[in-house]
């Protein structure tokens, strides 16, 4: 799998990673968001519509029960029956108890609710003045349907009817009930009856939220009343006849509630409503994926076309740099990582330039050291011819003086051939500590030998520096330059302290004498070798250790010197360390 999408190109796998992470997530994610969208918002519409149409039934059944209640007064009191009950011999004896009453009562009950038109008892009582809410309960009423309906019902349960007029006509909504509660002790027969005010149900039924049509269904499956337009429900339609297929039905009937059995409210809407509502959500996720999957698009592209072009360039630079076409990248500086790419390659070409010249420069050189260390090579090798008899010459005479007794004669000869055997001796470059103390101290022995008293040395090195390498001689003229230009001078002689330390990475030498001392100007000139860039030459002691140890140490080399005449002089090294 590596292997594979190590050889697809950067364009490639950024297209491949934009259509495998961001389009086909993003399509399919669309696409379920929609699925669940649609369903909700098809569950949400269907949800309200049948809140709406419980809403309708809730109302309309809260304008009866209101009506109900008004009957059940009626129907269970004693003082309306009785008073209707009674036979009157006079006129004014019913009108008397009517405005005592009747009037009162009638007035407040249909004042109760504002749905209710008319309240109405029938009864079959020839001594009253049918008049007002009191009518005859005559064979004419007792031939109309509703009487018919409203004497039918069984234990006098309140019955809602449609009343029509006597040709036939929609007439409107009333509450039958018989008023046989005291029927063990009262015989005339008493019918109620409470119209409802139309206009009222009907506005009922006006309900926003349902965008369908309202149908009022009585228990034949007859349409009562109904908001369809098309629909004459003032005549005989059934409802039946008017169900479609594609239309969605919700149904609310009235439960156990007697007086409504039977009675149910129907919402019809058509299925292409509700659909309609599913492709207006599907519209604004169409253009939400659109602009969801165009914005992403769009800035991947930008992204992958700043990488690409960017990398092909490096790219093809590098192949000029195969073909020795050391040619920089132009263009402005930027900071994300392709543009410190950028910024390290062409650095890496000023470099390789340079490198370039400077292998040209160092070959040339690299010869010329290579022809003077032959030259010096066979110069070494000539002057070693006549050293050698002088060795000879020296050890001939350090037995001579040994066969004479004289020891301290042999010490001095021995010491002075180990000084000039190790000066001849070239072919290691670098000595320790322990070494060059060895070298110092043979010729502190010569020089002791030479000024007799006038000469103490006290030398004190750390443990630890003995094994530090140096520049072989590199220490011994700082000792020489003490005894020779301090010590000799004075009459009364003089005394040498050499110490040698380490200080974290640096080996530190120190030499002071308590001879003559030397002016400022010496001490300046001292200095001037340590600064000067000339070649070393034929020049010898002080100047020849410090141009050499500027060679082995360069900048890390530091000299520094003390000095007052007549006082003595100072003199501290500081070079880095180099352990065996």
């Amino acid at each position: 799998m590596n292997r594979l999408l190590h050889n697809i190109r950067l364009r490639n796998k950024m297209l491949l990673v934009y259509f495998g992470c961001i389009f086909a997530p993003m399509l399919v994610t669309n696409m379920l968001f929609y699925t669940i969208i649609a369903d909700n918002v098809r569950e949400r519409r269907v949800e309200e519509i049948d809140r709406a149409v419980e809403q309708i039934r809730n109302d309309f059944r809260a304008q009866i029960d209101g009506a109900v209640g008004v009957s059940a007064f009626f129907y269970a009191d004693s003082t309306t029956n009785e008073l209707l009950e009674r036979d009157y011999a006079r006129t004014e004896a019913y009108v008397e108890a009517y405005d005592g009453y009747l009037r009162r009562i009638f007035g407040n009950h249909s004042m109760s609710s504002p749905a209710l038109q008319s309240i109405t008892v029938y009864v079959d009582n020839p001594t009253i003045l049918h008049s007002g809410n009191i009518g005859l309960l005559s064979a004419q009423v007792k031939r109309t349907a509703w009487y018919a309906e409203g004497s039918s019902s069984e234990r006098s349960y309140p019955v809602f009817v449609r009343t029509t007029t006597e040709d036939g006509r929609f007439g409107g909504f009333s509450l039958l009930r018989r008023m046989d509660y005291f029927q063990d002790r009262m015989s005339k027969e008493k019918l109620l009856r409470i119209d409802f005010k139309t206009l009222d149900l009907i506005e009922t039924f006006a309900n926003l939220n349902m965008t369908g049509d309202l149908y009022l269904v009585n228990p034949q499956g007859g349409i009562e009343y109904t908001t369809d337009a098309a629909v004459d429900w003032r005549g005989q339609a059934a409802y039946a006849a008017l169900q479609a297929d594609d239309a969605m039905e919700f149904v609310k009937d009235f439960g156990g509630v007697s007086y409504l059995k039977g009675w149910r409210i129907v919402g019809a809407i058509d299925e292409d409503e509700i659909i309609r509502e599913v492709r207006r959500s599907r519209d604004f996720i169409v253009w939400s994926a659109c602009l969801m999957i165009l914005l992403p698009t769009v800035i991947i592209l930008l992204v992958t076309r700043s990488m690409n072009v960017r990398i092909v360039r490096i790219l093809q630079h590098m192949k000029k740099v195969k073909n020795q076409q050391f040619a920089r990248i132009a263009g402005d500086q930027y900071r994300d990582e392709i543009g410190q790419l950028t910024l390290e390659f062409n650095r890496m070409i000023l470099q390789i330039r340079s490198l370039i010249d400077d292998v040209y420069l160092a070959d040339i050189q690299r010869k010329s050291l290579e022809l003077a260390r032959r030259k010096a090579q066979w110069n070494a090798l000539q002057s070693q011819i006549n050293p050698h008899f002088l060795f000879n010459a020296l050890e001939t005479i350090r037995m001579r003086s040994l066969l004479k007794q004289e020891k301290e004669t042999a010490k001095i000869i021995h010491s002075m051939a180990r000084m000039f055997r190790s000066s001849l001796t070239w072919n290691k470059d670098r000595i320790s500590v322990k070494e060059e103390l060895e070298l110092i101290e043979c010729f502190l022995d010569i020089q002791r030998y030479r000024f007799e008293d006038k000469l103490s040395c006290r030398i004190e090195v750390a443990p630890e520096a003995y094994d530090c390498e140096v520049p072989k001689m590199l220490l011994l003229p700082f000792a020489e330059n003490a005894c020779i230009h301090g010590i000799e001078p004075l009459k009364q002689g003089g005394e040498i302290h050499i110490r040698i330390t380490t200080e974290e990475d640096e080996l530190r030498f120190e030499v002071t004498d308590n001879g003559r001392g030397m002016e400022e100007e010496e001490v300046k000139r001292i200095y001037t070798h340590l600064n000067a860039d000339d070649m070393m030459g034929e020049r010898i002691g002080l100047q020849n250790v410090i141009y050499r140890a500027r060679m082995a140490y360069g900048d890390r080399f530091r000299l520094s010197v003390n000095s007052r005449p007549d006082v003595g002089t100072a003199i501290v090294l500081r070079m880095p360390l180099r352990s065996e």
